[in-house]
């Protein structure tokens, strides 16, 4: 007992002085792994500029407020991507009856060139394809018509009457549609692009975003027809009328985050977390004697599991996320503390170690089930009805339950076996 007793201590202190240790030593170590980007860090970590713009909807039809939205945020983080800028956010999100645009720069430098750059609303061309001349004749050029997204009055996902395929329909007004019948008259077997901003509308796939002209077209309805996948037709839909319809954005609010701010909160927030779980540690040790020491060793599995997930992921680190994160290190030993408490009930009525262990988890289990699976749900709906960093909160602690599951009943149920063994 002695011996047992010892060894209960030295444990106990190993990892204490690890743990703190580690806590200590981590601002040196921080600025190494800071200089080779190991980790995908968000803007309050980071350093930055956090960008809101309104989205004046005044003019868009009731029906046509949510494409239309969806559209601009593609648009507007097609451009932030070709600014260059390191892991960006870009998100909507209603404040009372107005619809936002926020915007998250990680390590932006130049902060006026951005918001010149995003602030302008998406323009809508129709480009004719010519063949190049001479020494050029290999090039094609797309030049670019009378005809842009002021004339266009709306665009839909449609289904072809016969094959049911999808369909871009799309819809000009009358100035509008004597341009279409005049450019397609003139460009019957060629195709006619469409761009956004100077680029295809859709980047990846030139061929959906310049049909081919089958005939001269009257009226001012058209059709884009193609093998589109439903998925595919609604993205060009909703770039065609984020870039057609009107819906200017203003900028109401600039935030710039210094990245010594960020690293001085990361700092503190992990030494945070390691007196957390060091305290839980010794609390485990104290309380549950050899038991405490199997659940010490799969906590700290359970972190480096963890944090290995969201490094392979990989997951944006912020402030927020590393929250939900130490939030799971005291949840992970719930199912210890479940298990051991069982296990001493039944070791109490004279069972043999090995048979209450394996009955202190078989009986605990409905309870950690019920439990892991209530928060894993809370977490999904956290995510998927907010935005920003309450989402960042809601991901970590989704995946620190889960593998709290993993760590608390695989990995403590194993060393226990080998242990009796």
């Amino acid at each position: 007992m002695q011996e047992r007793n010892r060894l209960i201590a030295f444990l106990t202190l190993i990892i204490a002085v690890s743990v703190v240790a580690g806590a200590f030593a981590y601002q040196p170590l921080w600025q190494k792994v800071s200089k080779w980007r190991s980790w995908s860090l968000g803007l309050d970590l980071a350093g930055g500029t956090s960008l809101t713009y309104e989205i004046d909807v005044s003019k868009v039809k009731d029906t046509e407020q949510d494409s239309v939205v969806r559209g601009l945020r593609d648009v507007i983080e097609k451009r932030v991507n070709l600014f260059g800028v390191a892991e960006p956010k870009v998100y909507t999100e209603k404040v009372g009856t107005s619809e936002r645009l926020a915007v998250e720069l990680a390590g932006i430098k130049d902060v006026n060139q951005a918001i010149k750059m995003i602030g302008e609303t998406p323009f809508l061309e129709f480009r004719e394809v010519q063949q190049g001349s001479g020494a050029a004749s290999s090039t094609v050029t797309f030049v670019p018509t009378e005809l842009n997204g002021r004339y266009v009055q709306s665009a839909q996902v449609g289904r072809d009457p016969n094959t049911g395929v999808p369909e871009i329909d799309f819809t000009l007004n009358d100035d509008g549609a004597v341009l279409f019948e005049k450019i397609t008259e003139a460009n019957i077997g060629k195709p006619i692009c469409l761009f956004i901003d100077g680029a295809p509308i859709i980047p990846d796939g030139i061929n959906d975003s310049c049909p081919r002209v089958q005939s001269k077209i009257s009226g001012g309805k058209a059709r884009i027809t193609g093998s589109f996948t439903i998925a595919r037709a609604q993205q060009i839909v909703e770039r065609f009328n984020a870039g057609a319809l009107p819906a200017p954005i203003t900028l109401v609010n600039q935030q710039t985050i210094g990245s010594d701010f960020g690293q001085d909160s990361l700092t503190k927030a992990i030494f945070a977390g390691a007196i957390g779980m060091l305290a839980v540690i010794i609390f485990m040790i104290i309380y549950y004697r050899m038991l405490g020491v199997f659940a010490a060793v799969a906590l700290v599995v359970y972190t480096a599991l963890t944090l290995g997930i969201f490094k392979l992921i990989p997951i944006t680190m912020t402030l927020s996320g590393i929250a939900g994160f130490i939030l799971t290190i005291g949840m992970a030993v719930d199912a210890n503390i479940l298990v051991f408490e069982r296990t001493k009930e039944e070791m109490k009525k004279g069972i043999p170690h090995a048979a209450a262990i394996e009955e202190g988890f078989r009986r605990a289990w409905t309870s950690i089930r019920d439990s892991n699976i209530s928060t894993m749900i809370t977490a999904g709906v956290l995510y998927f009805s907010t935005t920003s960093f309450v989402q960042g909160f809601a991901l970590s602690l989704f995946i620190g339950v889960v593998m709290s599951m993993f760590s608390a009943i695989t990995m403590t149920r194993m060393m226990l076996r080998a242990f009796l063994k």
